[in-house]
């Protein structure tokens, strides 16, 4: 019920309308498979905003079937203007139903039944049980309907109908809709008329006789010649058309309108859709909702638990391995999670809680039969990280198996490929994060202060989620041919890549240090003359003080207009440099600033103390 003990309100959607304004509202929309979506999207939105704005009680979505109707066995041409559904929109249909009952909405449509004839039908069903009826609709023909329980909303045009409006935009109350339809006819139809009356025309008949059978029997009455021969020669042909315009109300439909309640969407059947349908917008607003999985993981704290899940693990083919580590630099290991698919375990390394903790080198020691395993394959999230990490310690992840990059090969135009998204989009599962274990937005701390338990926790549900992925994923790769190369070209690639950060790149500092201070020489000597062809000092990289010195000391043309005046990009320097020496110097001063600052200067930082390397990341 809605608030305030107000009646049932009950929504009927023309859905065959929807259907062709969301088509036509977002052209060319496909997914990475180039299925086209447009529409799919276009209905979706539309009806998701309906539900929050309308809140209804009750709610119907209709649509038209292919085929003849009653109306074409009165008129064989009616709707033959029409052009065909268009090829991109035909596949789209029965998505579009699916996502609709998702959303736990009703889907009526009914063989050689016009959605407006159940929408009729409906709207007396409901006026009988007491209720309030909205149409939700853009087709004029639905106005006949309206009445003091009945309004007509056009969405795309936020307009509301009642009975005022209807009057407003016919002339006549809807009860007249029909008389009028049928005078002036309808082209988007193909309903005929009567030739030679328009609206104003059609409206003037009805406000004087009534309706169309009126209209005839006064012909020899009408003032207008024309007019009159054509009510002579067309008057069944204004019977008819005002029967084509003529919503039925007496559909035989076998549906209880009380069904049509508002239920809870299934939230599985919307995820596995729209992530069908890379939708990842809407896949974020059902998430939003959604409760985040929780599992219970053994926390292996001593040596005797650490040698007992060694056993257990060296008799398994298969098994998940996620290594959290601190945020920030350097990304000392926090701990280590492992699932078998059924059980979770963690273990802490690099917590500040004074609880028992095995050092980090002896748990990848003890490790070392499982992860050094060529016949145990290991799935991870994200291996290349994983890989660096051990890399110190003596010890190899063998036959390893990499989910994020398996899931870009899925769909390499994802913006993310962080293990919630995934899990999301594959799974429609929703995973704690980081934030939810260290503090959230704007308040993250150090992941080692956080307990060890709710680490346990956040760790072990990571690892069984990447655990339930990796045959998901692998057969996702077979469905678009690319195991083979994820097996023979990405995971061999992914070790090299691997190699190369870990070995890093070599730099000498010292010959970087001689040339910091040689630009450091020349730039000097470049202000100097800047200073002295600009007859005085300012600041060089001030735009402002330049735009000064070239325009209004120097009287140098202007370029192009920006907020704070005249631009002295690269492009307006390098005209005006044509013509004077100042723009040509601070070129060149700005390119020797820029070589000291962003390399010379700030290579020599970013070396590891340690192997006298940069080591970066290679994607």
């Amino acid at each position: 019920m809605s608030s305030e003990n107000k009646l049932p309100v009950v929504a009927l959607v023309d859905g065959s309308n929807y259907v062709y304004r969301a088509f036509y509202g977002i052209p060319q929309l496909t997914n990475s498979k180039g299925f086209p979506t447009n529409a799919i999207y276009g209905f979706t939105t539309m009806l998701l905003k309906l539900l929050r704005d309308l809140q209804p009680d009750y709610i119907v979505v209709t649509f038209d079937l292919k085929g003849a109707t009653l109306r074409h066995e009165e008129f064989a041409d009616y709707k033959a203007t029409r052009k065909p559904m268009p090829d991109d929109l035909i596949p789209q249909i029965p998505f579009i139903k699916e996502v609709v009952r998702g959303l736990s909405v009703t889907v009526l449509e009914k063989q050689g039944v016009e959605a407006d004839d159940i929408i009729g039908t409906l709207a007396g069903s409901a006026s009988r049980l007491g209720w309030k009826t909205i149409l939700v609709s853009g087709d004029k023909d639905l106005m006949q309907l309206i009445d003091e329980n009945v309004t007509m909303i056009d969405t795309m045009r936020d307009k509301t109908y009642d009975v005022a409006a209807v009057k407003e935009r016919f002339g006549v109350g809807p009860d007249k809709v029909t008389e009028i339809l049928g005078l002036m006819g309808d082209t988007s139809d193909n309903i005929p008329g009567v030739p030679g009356i328009g609206p104003k025309t059609a409206q003037r008949l009805i406000e004087e006789y009534g309706s169309v059978e009126e209209v005839i029997r006064n012909t020899e009455n009408l003032r207008n010649v024309k007019l009159r021969e054509s009510f002579r020669r067309h008057a069944e042909q204004a019977r008819m058309s005002r029967q084509l315009a003529l919503i039925r109300r007496d559909i035989e439909i076998d549906f209880d309108l009380k069904d049509a309640v508002r239920r809870e969407p299934d939230k599985e059947v919307l995820s596995q859709l729209f992530s069908e349908f890379e939708f990842s917008s809407l896949l974020q607003e059902i998430k939003r909702g959604a409760e985040k999985v929780v599992r219970d993981s053994k926390i292996i704290q001593d040596r005797r638990e650490l040698e007992h899940l060694v056993t257990q693990l060296q008799n398994l083919p298969e098994i998940s391995l996620e290594i959290i580590r601190e945020k920030t630099q350097p990304a000392d290991l926090i701990g280590l999670a492992l699932s078998t698919g059924n059980d979770d375990f963690y273990i802490p390394l690099g917590h500040t809680s004074r609880q028992a903790q095995l050092p980090a080198k002896d748990v990848l020691a003890a490790l070392a039969p499982v992860l050094n395993s060529g016949k145990i394959k290991k799935h991870v999230h994200d291996l290349k990280a994983a890989l660096l990490d051990v890399a110190n310690s003596g010890v190899e992840i063998q036959a390893g198996n990499d989910i994020m990059l398996a899931a870009y090969l899925v769909n390499p135009s994802r913006n993310s490929y962080d293990l919630g998204e995934i899990a999301w989009e594959y799974l429609h599962e929703q995973i704690p994060s980081v934030s939810d274990v260290a503090g959230g937005k704007g308040k993250t701390y150090p992941l080692n202060l956080v307990p060890i338990d709710k680490m346990a926790a956040y760790a072990g549900v990571r690892a069984a989620t990447v655990f339930a992925l990796a045959p998901v994923l692998s057969g996702k790769l077979k469905e678009i041919a690319a195991a083979d190369l994820f097996d023979k070209v990405e995971m061999p690639l992914l070790h090299v890549l691997s190699a190369m950060e870990k070995k890093g790149v070599l730099v000498n500092v010292n010959l970087l240090g001689q040339m910091s201070r040689e630009l450091a020489q020349l730039l000097s000597m470049s202000e100097e003359k800047i200073f002295r062809l600009a007859g005085e000092k300012f600041n060089i990289n001030s735009p402002k003080q330049l735009q000064s010195i070239l325009f209004d000391k120097l009287k140098l043309p202007t370029g192009k207009k920006t907020k704070e005046g005249f631009s002295t990009d690269v492009d307006v320097l390098s005209s005006l440099a044509q013509s004077h020496e100042l723009p040509a110097e601070i070129l060149a001063y700005r390119s020797l600033a820029k070589l000291k600052s962003t390399y010379v200067d700030a290579l020599p930082v970013l070396v590891d103390p340690q192997t006298g390397r940069i080591h970066t990341s290679y994607n």
